[in-house]
């Protein structure tokens, strides 16, 4: 990935913003403030990452920030797909990767992760984003629709945009009986793992299928990664898709029906989802996951929410890949890396209850 001048500026702004910040709050902080002329370090050399096109502009962001204390040392990140991710992980062919689904029990169990020196591995979620469902109408800039709804649409049952299933949660819009066009992902696929949960949890009675990174239905339009499925909505008359918030600006936005409430995309409607989860239980030290449940969302939570990992290994073989990893794991999970992220990407930065525990799984990144 290579990063744009003006994103590089921007990220750099951020953190300079929050560590300025954050010295005047906290003195006893360990911020970085940028300078004209950063300090630069020992670390040297060049670290290959592929993974979640959802972190693409949180990646450039995290990108920027690490390199001006950091200017021997090169980040490589290609946004191929959670699933070509993970397998690239699995193969040895990335150092670590960005996904937005971890592991799974059954992949934990069998092991086999090429890029590490044993199964041992560290994920933690650095990366939380509401995922909009976003919609292409002209003069129509919001509408409300719920749970059973949403699944309709995308299963195939509501054809038209004038349906009375939208009219009844949308009085006051003038609705057109243009044809629905669902966009899903063509490729495993993190961000639809995660739409297809919130479908099975929220809407169960009407979405039959089990979650998958996969979509299991054959109508609607396919598309390759985030960037492809913003394109066909944006193409089409009637699309409607699903992508991480950060890429839905300028569409139409779906407020989702929650508790007899409906909720709008955000930052923080999100991060309220996925601070009352619990973590999974029988991982190892440095294994961080979330079990989220949508249709145990609290009032005012949004409850599609995106928990993208940062994958590595707890031992490599190389002790320079080693250390670039981990201290850019470190820098990504710092409130530093979090708020330029936040202010590239639209994201929502880590609680300090969770940052200390990525924090103590990253340290576990060594030399074998």
């Amino acid at each position: 990935m290579k990063i744009s001048r003006i994103a590089r500026v921007a990220a750099i702004g951020a953190v300079a913003s929050l560590a300025l910040a954050g010295c005047a709050a906290n003195e006893g902080d360990a911020a970085v403030v940028p300078s004209e002329e950063p300090n630069e370090t020992t670390l040297s050399g060049t670290i290959s990452a592929t993974g979640a096109s959802s972190q693409t502009a949180a990646q450039e962001a995290w990108q920027a920030g690490f390199q001006l204390t950091h200017t021997g040392a090169t980040v490589n990140y290609e946004p191929t797909g959670s699933g070509t991710g993970r397998t690239n992980f699995q193969e040895g062919a990335s150092n670590f990767i960005g996904s937005d689904r971890a592991f799974n029990d059954d992949e934990i169990a069998a092991g086999g992760f090429g890029a590490c020196l044993t199964d041992d591995i560290v994920e933690v979620p650095l990366y939380i984003s509401p995922v909009a469902v976003a919609f292409n109408l002209d003069g129509i800039e919001s509408l409300n629709l719920d749970a059973e709804t949403i699944a309709n649409i995308f299963a195939g049952n509501i054809a038209t945009w004038n349906d009375p299933a939208i009219a009844e949660d949308n009085a006051d819009v003038d609705l057109p009986d243009t044809a629905i066009t669902p966009v899903h992902r063509s490729d495993p696929s993190g961000t639809q793992e995660t739409f297809t949960t919130y479908l099975k949890s929220a809407a169960g009675d009407v979405w039959e299928h089990d979650p998958s990174d996969e979509w299991p239905l054959s109508g609607g339009e396919a598309a390759q990664g985030t960037s492809g499925v913003k394109q066909v909505i944006d193409a089409g008359v009637g699309t409607i898709g699903f992508l991480d918030a950060s890429q839905a600006g300028g569409f139409g936005q779906v407020h989702i029906e929650v508790q007899g409430e409906f909720v709008a995309y955000s930052a923080e409607a999100a991060s309220a989802l996925v601070e009352g989860s619990p973590l999974r239980e029988g991982r190892g030290a440095g294994d961080l996951v979330f079990d989220v449940d949508p249709a145990a969302a609290p009032a005012g939570a949004y409850p599609i929410a995106l928990v993208s990992y940062l994958i590595a290994c707890e031992q490599y073989e190389d002790a320079n890949t080693a250390a670039i990893v981990k201290e850019y794991f470190a820098f990504m999970a710092s409130a530093e890396g979090q708020a330029a992220a936040a202010a590239n990407a639209g994201n929502a930065p880590i609680s300090e209850g969770l940052r200390e525990k990525a924090l103590a799984a990253i340290d576990l990144i060594q030399v074998g």
